[in-house]
């Protein structure tokens, strides 16, 4: 306290430190507030960890780490070294102070104001460049796993002969140290030069010498070891052409070297290589000569031979010997950059074939293209673009549920036989929960509930979907299956699960079912250390201190399926789509991963989000890229995501492949072998959609195999736009069931289009073999039409359609009210040497918001078709009869299938008049219910008409 007491000269206050008290408590927040963001920094550490320990791949989390830790410490302490070594080398070689200049004294301030702080400056100085130093390091973790980890590939580059590792895996490394060692070596040399001149070894201004024989000598070495190391650089940069991007006519993204690059470029790196290594030399040898006269001549020889042999002379090269006759010139290095893009992407073993496409209907059998057309494809009529609102209403049950935007095609057995099927999931919608609080959002309302299918080639009377599997909760076809959705491409936030609070399981007409969790996924938080460690992570306090969480509770997070593959393996680049499946009696995401790099020498590069992107792309569909430009992809990897407990498994696909050799050595025991696949789940693999855009999009260029032709571009393709989407983006494949010309049987495939460039009308169609049991399994087949025969594309049937009056009058009828019309994918099928055309239509009436399948339209060449159903439309393109019964004979009597006909149709009547009754009340229940009704009046009647038809049949053949 302050001395308030009097004396002679009156009273005096005594101004001394703060109380005790008063520092005590400053202190103690000081130190309260040090353990804070400790611990902050320390929960984020732990939280990690206890989620990779939680799905069993905690080797990848330490190896990650370790990486990163042991990269930033040796770089770090390496730069702290190069720069702390030379700032003392500097000062140890200072001069005499009686030696200073006038120029130098002026700086005598600020040597006394630096000398009681010189060994903290030079802790301070030396440790900012470690943190940036490694920092840097650290983030070249996977460079440095797959250098010390690369495995041969087997092939050699066609110009430097070789093995493709060298670029893939040492070369980035390589670079990388080059780039620290240049770093080093400016830092070290910018500090040393900063001493020298605060200390008197560099004079600027005063008259006589301007360096120290001392600083002369140190600051050459260090020169001459920037030299040395662009010498490295130029030898470095000679292998670099071969993974180098330049432009070429008709070729965006080319990689690899071109006649100036190997005649011109190339010596000129080689010679500028040698002038650097005798630069560094004569930098070297100012330690005994102490003059800069030959080095700086050197440096400048070492400049205007840069500029004139490494920038002047190919110049002049492509101007007068290349230009003239660039396609003769470019040839030889086109052709190796064709062969090295097409096996790069997988497209080398791509099968073309010329197809006439000749859609017409003169002088064929007609009952033969009809019957072929039901045996060439399983034509799919659902759209999982568009019946999605559709399950939404139908099957969502509760405002709390709800299904992804595009649904998912996969294929099931039904009735002993494959089906092409829509598929989707009832996932849990947080903003649907009828009330939202903390407890309700994390507690109660955990998870979705059931998987629902439909036939992908049907509709039912209604166009609506088909369902193989429906209701809550679901049953159908597909079995018995734990049908509990705790992850999900929607499940976004986290829950919490096991404990004391019981969760809702789904409601039904008997009142609300509950659940208590019994996977292991998740991370306990029994522990009061995990979670604090989680209050902290996700800025929750009452994590800390709920008493909804008790012995057993459990926390789910990261929970939708790309971001958990993406997480246990984070060298993978994942695709876009996420699909789930019914497998060995639980839901399975399967996601699609790829190895990359962008190190593969001669092959051109494409950016994956643009060459991925079309009119289906959305946020939740990109593919998650950990580089976007690439020159080399394989579909590697094949992973699993359980959505019940999500366990993530990582199966390897691709054998031979040296990329996921590699990271396989780096993450041992993290992806187990293709024997492993179960016959289940192989049933649903197929391939993947993000590859096969990829390769379709260099397919546009690189089906060419001459290099001539190549070069004119005279035979590009482009991937035409979505004919039935207004957004202008490329139309997206489509997975069906068909076969191709020199196929016996159908098979699982993806399909997509090309036009010629900058043209309309078809010029190829693309199939891939989708089914993972097949043995053609990935083969790609094109069928490249004639280009004297003009087949009409995409965007031009979508035009006929439109332009036609008769369907425009079908068309007006449908749009009546306020209803909408929504146009289905656009599926093309080859078809007897000519093209089938076949799109559905939905209407969005006003009194039902969902798509429901009113008309399909068929078109082979001139003859076009829009009826109610596939078979309908296919029997009017093909000039068979329509789908109407014949004429009783007069004089029959009805009979008792008769009477069950009449009943069957008596009940249809009334469940529509009913359904028609519960639109106008809005009761969607009602309706619901109606329309079941109706459905299984019609199937009566139809099953009664087939038994009535075989019963007639039989006895006419009895009577013969």
């Amino acid at each position: 306290m302050p001395d308030r007491g009097g004396g002679p000269t009156g009273p005096r206050i005594r101004v001394g430190r703060p109380p005790r008290r008063v520092r005590t408590l400053l202190t103690t927040l000081g130190v309260l507030a040090a353990l804070a963001m400790l611990f902050v920094m320390f929960a984020g550490f732990w939280t990690d960890w206890l989620w990779y320990r939680s799905v069993h791949y905690s080797s990848v989390f330490t190896t990650t780490l370790g990486t990163k830790i042991g990269l930033f410490a040796v770089f770090g302490l390496l730069m702290a070294l190069a720069v702390g070594f030379n700032i003392w080398l500097a000062h140890r070689l200072r001069p005499p102070l009686s030696a200073m200049s006038v120029e130098q004294q002026s700086l005598d301030r600020y040597r006394m104001g630096i000398a009681p702080y010189k060994k903290w400056v030079l802790l301070a100085v030396t440790s900012l460049v470690a943190l940036v130093a490694g920092a840097s390091a650290a983030g070249q973790w996977r460079t440095w796993l797959l250098w010390v980890n690369g495995v041969s590939f087997g092939q050699k580059d066609p110009q430097f002969h070789k093995d493709i590792s060298f670029y893939t895996f040492d070369l980035p490394w390589y670079r990388f140290l080059l780039s620290f060692g240049f770093a080093a070596a400016v830092l070290s040399l910018i500090a040393a030069a900063l001493v020298h001149y605060l200390y008197g070894g560099l004079r600027l201004t005063s008259p006589g010498h301007r360096a120290t024989a001392a600083a002369t000598g140190h600051l050459s070495v260090l020169l001459g070891l920037f030299v040395l190391l662009k010498a490295v650089a130029y030898w470095l940069d000679r292998y670099g052409l071969a993974v180098k991007s330049s432009g070429l006519k008709s070729t965006e993204g080319w990689t690899g070297l071109r006649y100036v690059d190997a005649n011109a470029f190339l010596p000129a790196k080689t010679i500028l290589f040698i002038i650097a290594l005798i630069c560094a030399v004569l930098f070297f040898a100012t330690l005994w000569r102490r003059t800069w006269q030959l080095p700086v001549i050197g440096f400048g020889l070492m400049v205007l031979s840069a500029i004139l042999i490494g920038g002047l002379y190919p110049a002049i090269v492509q101007k007068f010997q290349v230009q003239p006759n660039e396609q003769a010139k470019e040839a030889p290095y086109i052709k190796k950059n064709i062969t090295a893009t097409r096996q790069a992407y997988g497209i080398d073993g791509a099968q073309e074939k010329d197809y006439t496409g000749a859609s017409d209907l003169k002088g064929k059998d007609k009952d033969k293209l009809r019957a072929a057309a039901d045996t060439t494809a399983a034509l799919r009529i659902l759209d999982p673009n568009i019946v999605s609102p559709a399950f939404q209403q139908r099957q969502q049950g509760k405002g709390y549920y709800q299904f992804p935007s595009t649904l998912d095609v996969d294929r099931y057995q039904v009735d002993g036989k494959e089906q092409d099927t829509v598929i989707g999931l009832r996932e849990l919608n947080i903003s649907g929960i009828p009330e939202r609080n903390w407890i309700n959002d994390h507690f109660k309302y955990t998870h979705g509930y059931g998987a629902i299918a439909a036939k992908g080639t049907d509709a039912d009377g209604q166009g609506e979907p088909d369902y193989l599997e429906r209701d809550l909760p679901a049953e159908g076809k597909l079995g018995t299956y734990q049908q509990r959705v705790y992850f999900g491409e929607k499940t976004t936030q986290y829950s919490i699960v096991g404990g004391p609070q019981q969760e809702l399981d789904y409601s039904s007409d008997k009142g609300e079912k509950s659940y208590r969790y019994r996977g292991k996924g998740g991370v306990s938080l029994s522990s009061p250390v995990n979670r604090a460690a989680y209050a902290v992570a996700f800025a929750e306090p009452q994590i800390l201190y709920s008493g909804a969480i008790g012995e057993g509770s459990r926390i789910l997070y990261n929970r939708t399926p790309k971001e958990r593959v993406e997480a246990v393996a984070p060298w993978l680049t994942i695709d876009g789509d996420a699909y789930p499946a019914v497998i060995d009696h639980r839901i399975q995401w399967i996601v699609d991963a790829y190895t990359t790099s962008n190190g593969y020498p001669y092959a051109s590069r494409t950016t994956l989000g643009d060459s991925t992107a079309d009119s289906l792309t959305t946020g939740q569909r990109a593919v998650v890229a950990q580089q976007n430009q690439v020159n080399y992809i394989r579909n590697s990897v094949k992973a699993t995501v359980d959505a019940y407990d999500g366990t993530v498994t990582l199966y390897q696909w691709d054998k031979t492949d040296p990329v996921l050799k590699t990271w396989m050595k780096a993450f041992p025991g993290t992806v187990k072998p293709k024997s492993a696949i179960s016959q289940d789940l192989l049933a649903h693999l197929r391939y993947p959609q993000d590859l096969f855009k990829v390769q379709r999009e260099l397919l546009t260029r690189y089906h060419v195999t001459d290099a001539e032709t190549f070069y004119t571009g005279s035979e590009r393709w482009q991937v035409p736009d979505d004919p039935t989407n207004k957004s202008g983006h490329a139309v997206p494949p489509y997975y069906l069931s068909m076969k191709m010309p020199d196929q016996a049987q159908q098979a699982f495939s993806l399909t997509t289009t090309f036009t010629p460039n900058r043209r309309d009308n078809l010029g190829a169609f693309m199939a891939v073999n989708a089914d993972a049991k097949s043995d053609d399994y990935g083969k790609i087949r094109i069928l490249k039409l004639r280009s004297d025969r003009t087949v009409s594309g995409p965007r031009q049937v979508q035009s006929q359609f439109n332009s036609n009056n008769e369907i425009a009058s079908k068309i007006n009828i449908l749009k009546r009210g306020d209803s909408e019309i929504e146009y289905g994918n656009l599926l093309t099928v080859p078809l007897e040497d000519g093209l089938l055309y076949v799109e559905p239509v939905y209407v969005r009436g006003a009194g039902v918001n969902f798509p429901q399948l009113k008309k399909v339209l068929v078109t082979y060449g001139d003859r076009t078709a829009f009826e109610d159903t596939l078979p309908q439309a296919l029997d009017v393109v093909f000039g068979g009869k329509g789908a109407t019964a014949p004429p009783k004979p007069p004089g029959t009597t009805p009979t008792g299938q008769d009477a069950t006909v009449q009943q069957a149709l008596k009940d249809a009547q009334d469940a529509w008049d009913a359904s028609q009754k519960a639109l106008e009340n809005k009761d969607l229940t009602a309706y619901d219910k109606a329309q079941r009704s109706l459905k299984d009046a019609l199937d009566r009647a139809s099953k009664a008409e087939k038994e009535a038809a075989a019963k007639g049949g039989g006895k006419k053949e009895g009577g013969q």
